[in-house]
């Protein structure tokens, strides 16, 4: 009777183990690469206690990854940005000293033990301008049941009078703190202007100088990458970073320091946060004035479904979820302005498209004769705005909103399809420490369901 089953000869045999020895190698070889590759990021980013998060903490201060340009050119400018957090920039003294002062706790907590169930954490974005900054300070005091919530005042560059101003709060919880990796931190070097960069519309061919010019044909000017720089830091930092907001999941209120907050402000957010479930529950957010900052609303008995503007804004945790699956694009749009990139690189793509819910009356204004970048610089008079502007009214100290009232919806209009931008943010280095701040406190990356893939070399 034949034997059932597979018989092997000598020499067929001999192939069979020899074929099996080098899948074995290549196994081997495979896991070897996979485990180089998932240790990249981790040898030098520490997991948190709770091993499901990755915490900034002093290692990240004192080491940086691998530049990741090419070992045959050795040159910046052909760096492919991407992720994978090869420009964040290697520590100094001040970043240091100032990522200590991050970690402290909030102050006035002997003032104000204890944060309300329902508090709405703000938190306010500054810069340099020490004379806007105080007439914000002056509103916020003055707002009703800001004792109740805690304020969170992120600077973007270390400015003694910007900081006085801040310790003098005495009306809430209030903790500062700072972008450590600011280009106002690194005056030679980046994300600072190093020796070697291009400047102005300079050809880097010329005397081998670091850098890639936008679409217009510019190089980067540091006072104004660092408003996108900031505001993403400050996003990933709040959202992912803070022991005080990273296990927040409500709405958070965002302002800035030429915006002056009415006293029903706080009380007016709370509502319309209520409100939008019902409301507008296809809103992305809520705001306390119309897009068009020289608006105060129209004054009807109505809710109005609007463009989300970028005064007095504020959504929750699955909002900035969304945003940061759109880091690449965010990190990629060659504009300066972080609102311009997002009305039109990371909101149309949503199916909401950017809606938010506000009242007809506003509670914040924007006020101001320059914008943000310029700063009080040296040898320049102070810029300031008309009294009028700021002025309170009484209509302005008690909660208006009506459950009852019904919505009118405006249509969204601003950036049209094929809009690239208003230029400042083609240098790559930007584009790579911007992705790089995306992924700074999160577990590695490639175990993200980002739709658009923030992975080293993308």
């Amino acid at each position: 009777m034949q034997k059932s089953g597979f018989s092997f000869s000598g020499c067929s045999r001999r192939r069979f183990l020899v074929l099996m020895l080098f899948q074995l190698i290549a196994m081997c070889l495979v896991w070897t690469v996979l485990q180089h590759l998932s240790t990249d990021i981790s040898e030098w980013l520490p997991r948190s206690l709770s091993g499901q998060e990755w915490e900034l903490n002093e290692e990240i201060l004192t080491k940086r990854a691998k530049l990741p340009f090419a070992e045959s050119t050795r040159d910046l400018n052909e760096v492919k940005a991407g992720g994978g957090l090869g420009f964040i920039p290697f520590s100094n003294e001040l970043s240091r000293s100032l990522h200590q002062k991050n970690q402290e706790a909030p102050r006035n907590r002997d003032l104000f033990p204890e944060l309300a169930a329902d508090h709405v954490p703000i938190v306010l974005y500054v810069h340099n301008r020490p004379q806007y900054l105080q007439v914000v300070v002056d509103s916020l005091a003055k707002v009703k049941d800001i004792e109740k919530t805690l304020l969170i005042v992120s600077h973007d560059g270390n400015f003694p009078a910007m900081n006085a101003i801040v310790d003098s709060i005495k009306f809430c919880q209030v903790k500062p703190i700072f972008a450590i990796f600011s280009p106002h931190l690194f005056q030679d070097s980046f994300p600072g202007l190093g020796p070697e960069d291009c400047q102005g519309t300079e050809d880097h061919s010329e005397r081998g100088c670091v850098g890639n010019a936008d679409q217009y044909g510019n190089h980067r000017t540091v006072r104004i990458i660092s408003l996108k720089h900031h505001w993403w830091w400050m996003m990933n930092t709040v959202w992912d970073g803070l022991a005080e907001t990273m296990n927040h999941d409500g709405n958070i209120l965002f302002i800035e320091e030429d915006h002056v907050i009415l006293p029903d402000a706080y009380r007016a957010i709370q509502m319309l946060i209520k409100l939008k479930a019902t409301k507008c529950p296809e809103c992305l957010a809520v705001n306390l004035a119309p897009v068009d900052v020289n608006s105060r609303g129209e004054n009807y008995p109505v809710l109005i479904v609007e463009k989300i503007g970028n005064v007095g804004y504020s959504f929750n945790r699955t909002v900035f979820n969304m945003i940061h699956t759109k880091s690449k694009p965010f990190c990629k749009f060659d504009d300066y302005n972080w609102d311009i990139t997002m009305w039109a690189a990371v909101f149309p793509s949503f199916p909401s498209a950017g809606y938010t819910l506000r009242g007809p009356r506003a509670s914040a204004m924007h006020f101001g004769k320059c914008g943000l970048h310029q700063g009080q610089e040296k040898g320049r008079p102070v810029c300031v705005d008309d009294d009028d502007k700021v002025k309170v009214t009484s209509d302005d100290t008690e909660p208006y909103l009506n459950e009852e009232w019904k919505v009118m919806k405006f249509p969204i209009r601003g950036y049209n399809k094929g809009f690239e931008g208003w230029g400042g943010w083609g240098d790559k280095r930007d584009q790579k420490l911007c992705l790089d701040f995306s992924i700074m406190y999160r577990r590695s990356n490639r175990n993200m369901p980002f739709e658009d893939g923030v992975q080293q070399g993308v």
